[in-house]
């Protein structure tokens, strides 16, 4: 077996990861509580860019130290802990045929309306005065696509930026 399986495999490191999980957490507040607390100072301008830029780089740096203090078997373990949740709600490796054109057609559809935009403003109501919604609902169609298409279709566009690889055709 690998050494990152093996590590995996370990039951869960106790009080180093506890810590290395707090200041992780501690990491992600810091910016996200901290920086509107100081915008409602009433700092001036400088100031306030000032200290949201040192929250947010030492929200970085307690990043970096919390992976050292759980060192490589913590950050093992909490990465295959999220990567294995991630994984339930991922989308499936083989979709059906149905399911993979539906995607396809959820891909496609807004590509084909960012670039036909200028063109058909006037026939969408409200695309000119408020354009944000139909951006929005754009963008989630095509978020949504990458989850109908399934995992194989990752492939296939991997597939598009390296040049070794060759279309294998399933009737051969």
């Amino acid at each position: 077996m690998s050494e990152a399986a093996n590590l995996t495999e370990q039951p869960a490191p106790g009080w180093r990861l506890k810590l290395g999980i707090g200041i992780f957490v501690l990491s992600i507040i810091l910016p996200v509580a901290g920086i509107p607390v100081v915008a409602a100072l009433g700092l001036s301008g400088t100031m306030t860019a000032s200290v949201s830029g040192a929250l947010l780089v030492s929200a970085e740096v307690l990043g970096i130290f919390a992976v050292a203090v759980m060192g490589k078997p913590g950050f093992l373990y909490i990465k295959s802990r999220v990567l294995g949740f991630l994984k339930q709600y991922g989308p499936p490796k083989e979709v059906s045929r149905l399911r993979y054109n539906i995607g396809l057609v959820m891909f496609i559809v807004p590509f084909v309306f960012g670039w036909s935009e200028p063109y058909i403003q006037g026939l969408l109501p409200g695309l000119i005065s408020d354009p944000l919604p139909y951006h929005i609902g754009g963008d989630l169609l095509f978020l949504a696509s990458l989850f109908v298409l399934g995992g194989d279709f990752w492939d296939k566009v991997r597939a598009l930026f390296v040049h070794s690889d060759k279309i294998c055709s399933a009737n051969q």
